[in-house]
């Protein structure tokens, strides 16, 4: 089976990554809470990934919590040199499986210390910081205490780069004046574009965007067009949505999730599907209807 070593790539920090990527949260329980179902084949779907060429996972010790890590070391440790682990903080999981701001120095230290001992690293290569001045998207609020706490990690030698997650470009801004920000996570995907102009103010800056969701997240993407134009092309509508993305921007690093061998294979061979003008425009319009 073909790797995908030449598949396009963008820097991420001073490491260089494929674009597309993987994201491990579906690994976790139901609401991403709890183990998953089928650990083995949470940890198969790890090694394959790897196999085939990507070097760029994201996770989040409070994916569970703890469990996607500790599956990403049972599975991957030791790592090969060239992968990339980029992890998020700012939320914790409440008893009931609730997402809850976890802006406090002590909070923020201790969940940076809990994605060490979890995944089983010295230093994390990549930490987001997660705004959660609204869990549904991103909403205005000063960054500036929770993201200097995580520079003083950094500056600690604990953190390597610092990105940011849900966010305005207000807060992103803000962020810049306490340290180098070398990428943005944020919703967007092919129905959810609300991000244009910065994705492509950010690539004119050489900073990653990262869309989260990028097939939809918990409601998956669901349209005539866009599953007319995966039928004209033999492909799976999920794999033109991917496709669609990698279009879009050359520093758009992709990070599709699944707990499926079959669908993690669906969503790598997105890579090499070539979209033509008209189905980039029959896509482009779907944002217009």
């Amino acid at each position: 089976m073909s790797g995908i070593h030449d598949w396009d790539t963008f820097a991420l920090g001073d490491r260089t990554v494929t674009r597309l990527g993987y994201g491990a949260m579906q690994l976790a329980g139901p609401g991403v809470f709890g183990p998953p179902k089928d650990p083995e084949t949470a940890l198969a779907v790890l090694r394959q990934a790897v196999a085939r060429g990507v070097n760029h996972i994201d996770t989040s010790d409070f994916y569970g919590p703890h469990v996607t890590n500790q599956l990403i070391r049972k599975a991957l440790a030791p790592y090969p040199d060239d992968l990339v682990i980029v992890t998020k903080v700012g939320a914790r999981r409440g008893t009931d499986g609730s997402w809850l701001p976890a802006f406090s120095p002590e909070e923020l230290t201790q969940a940076v210390h809990d994605n060490l001992r979890n995944l089983g690293l010295d230093v994390l290569e990549v930490v987001n910081l997660r705004a959660m001045f609204d869990t549904h998207g991103p909403a205005e609020g000063s960054i500036e205490a929770p993201l200097t706490v995580l520079a003083d990690l950094q500056r600690q030698g604990l953190v390597r780069h610092i990105g940011l997650s849900n966010v305005t470009p207000t807060q992103i801004a803000e962020g810049r004046r306490i340290c180098p920000i070398v990428c943005v996570q944020n919703y967007y995907n092919l129905a959810h574009r609300s991000d244009d102009a910065l994705i492509d103010e950010l690539a004119r800056q050489g900073v990653a965007y990262v869309p989260f969701f990028p097939l939809g997240g918990f409601t998956p993407l669901q349209s005539s067009t866009l599953s007319t134009v995966a039928a004209r092309l033999d492909a799976k509508p999920m794999q033109v949505a991917l496709a669609w993305l990698l279009r879009r921007a050359p520093n758009i690093l992709l990070i599709p999730g699944t707990a499926s061998l079959a669908h993690l294979q669906e969503n790598l061979a997105a890579a090499a599907l070539a979209l033509p003008d008209d189905a980039i425009l029959d896509l482009d319009h779907l944002a217009q209807t």
